[in-house]
């Protein structure tokens, strides 16, 4: 019997025609946190990883997955994160309610609309020593203010 991608909504087996389409399947981990970690991604309630469980290759990110050898493997630490569940297994994102909150939220809108039209433009190249006649001297270096004075004055 071909193995099932266990995440909700999946169709995915272990067939040839995945293999050619380059989908893989991966085992759950035997760490236990991870394992939790993992099958809490899927939001299938009651659900528990058994030695056989196993996920495809399409519920992770691709930096997700090590696909330098021959074996395609999930890299240490990596949780599966890509699924397309349906709209009330969403997590859903509440406005903020406190004046507090609210307020800044606003004042991070705002900073983050001036810090966006601050465009910096590059200054032109241009001797700053003398520009069309006029001396701009460097601070405590009176030698070159003389000699460009002289030559300035002549």
């Amino acid at each position: 019997m071909p193995d099932s991608c266990a995440a909700w909504g999946c169709k995915n087996r272990r067939a040839v025609q995945t293999k050619s389409r380059g989908i893989t399947f991966h085992k759950f981990p035997k760490e236990n946190v991870l394992r939790k970690q993992w099958e809490i991604a899927l939001k299938r309630k009651g659900f528990s990883a058994s030695e056989s469980s196993v996920l495809c290759s399409e519920h992770f990110r691709p930096q997700d997955l090590d696909r330098t050898g021959q074996t395609v493997r999930v890299r240490d630490g990596a949780k599966p994160s890509v699924f397309s569940f349906p709209a009330h297994m969403q997590k859903h994102v509440t406005a903020r309610k406190t004046q507090t909150s609210i307020k800044a939220e606003e004042l991070y809108a705002v900073n983050k609309e001036t810090t966006q039209k601050q465009e910096t433009k590059p200054l032109p190249n241009v001797d700053h020593c003398c520009i069309s006649g006029v001396l701009n001297p460097v601070p405590g270096d009176q030698t070159s203010c003389r000699v460009q004075l002289q030559i300035n004055h002549n």
